[in-house]
């Protein structure tokens, strides 16, 4: 009988082969080397499941993008921190902005925007009137004097309008809303109503007194209107001093928002003139007063009124009489109301 040799047991067969490996631990595997081994799997004969051909595409997908997540990941960096430095610009202009405010000295002088020519306009006037008051405001809030602002006789189409156009207005700041009219609502000595048909010249604000501006976008239909209101009512009037600084080339005709702006120019600048001319509208065609008026108009498209309100919004005020110019200032003046008639369409 021939002995054999006993067969190694099963625990010693892993052992040999767990040394044969390294002691049982996988060598780390180079990134290179695994590209190699996975083209070398690719390209041979011998079948491959579809689990492994997805594994290997995914790999190498991932490896030819590689340039394009990088940058990626440069814009992103990029972005953060654009977006960090606009940040900081919005602190600092919000912090400036603060500190305007804190700069702000308010003015003892009171306007009052007369809303009591409701039935004398259209719906189309009225919501002129209305932009034109939103623009008295917003310029009144931005202001480095700001005045003290009323709105009396608050009713009729105009409140219906801010009410369902511009509902924000109940939270408006720094302005009095009364469906009052002024009469009742101020003490008759301090009003003096604001009126081109006045023959009284206004040369300097009275903190004391209360300025009335007419709320009347009528396009010239009702002249004279403001003025006779004043006189029965038995209160003061006068006129903003245009004419001694100012010649225009078209119709002396100022806006709501145009009066109310160059009273808060003056009480900034204390000077006419400088006032006049930064509230001005270019198409205006100002010029100082003792040089020749242009007769080149600009349209529409160069006013610098942004409330839809156009040169047709009569305030019931600031308009100097054409009566007290001289001849050739009627001249020049008529033919730049030509001008402007047919810029608007008018007839």
């Amino acid at each position: 009988m021939v002995d054999h040799p006993p067969s190694p047991q099963p625990h010693a067969q892993f052992t040999m082969a767990s040394e044969a490996c390294g002691e049982g631990t996988e060598a780390p595997v180079d990134e290179k080397d695994q590209l190699k081994e996975n083209d070398w799997n690719i390209g041979r004969t011998e079948p491959m499941s579809k689990r492994q051909m997805k594994r290997l595409m995914r790999e190498k997908q991932w490896q030819d993008q590689r340039q394009q997540r990088k940058q990626k990941r440069k814009e992103k960096k990029l972005k953060r921190r654009l977006e960090r430095q606009t940040q900081t610009e919005d602190e600092n202009e919000e912090s400036a902005r603060k500190r305007f405010k804190r700069d702000v000295t308010p003015s003892n002088v009171r306007v009052v925007l007369d809303c009591s020519f409701d039935s004398l306009m259209v719906l189309k006037d009225v919501k002129k009137l209305h932009k034109q008051i939103q623009r008295c405001y917003a310029e009144n809030r931005k202001a480095t004097h700001p005045v003290k602002m009323c709105l009396t006789s608050h009713g009729g189409q105009l409140k219906k309008n801010m009410d369902e156009n511009d509902k924000g207005w109940v939270n408006w700041k720094g302005i009095i809303v009364t469906s009052e009219h002024f009469i009742e609502a101020m003490k008759k000595e301090d009003l003096v109503y604001l009126t081109s048909d006045s023959p009284n010249m206004l040369n300097e604000l009275d903190a004391t007194k209360a300025y009335i501006i007419g709320g009347l976008v009528d396009h010239n239909h009702h002249k004279g209107l403001t003025y006779n209101n004043a006189l029965e009512l038995g209160i003061a009037h006068a006129q903003l001093p245009l004419g001694n600084y100012v010649k225009m080339d078209s119709r002396k005709v100022l806006t709501v928002n145009h009066v109310f702006e160059i009273i808060l120019a003056y009480i900034e600048k204390q000077n006419w003139q400088e006032a006049f001319f930064t509230i001005l509208p270019q198409r205006k065609g100002a010029v100082p007063a003792g040089q020749p008026c242009s007769f080149e108009h600009n349209g529409p498209d160069g006013d610098s009124d942004t409330c839809d309100s156009t040169e047709n919004g009569t305030a019931g005020s600031e308009a100097v009489a054409l009566e007290d110019q001289l001849p050739s200032e009627l001249n020049c003046e008529a033919r730049g109301t030509k001008i402007s008639e047919e810029m608007d369409g008018e007839t």
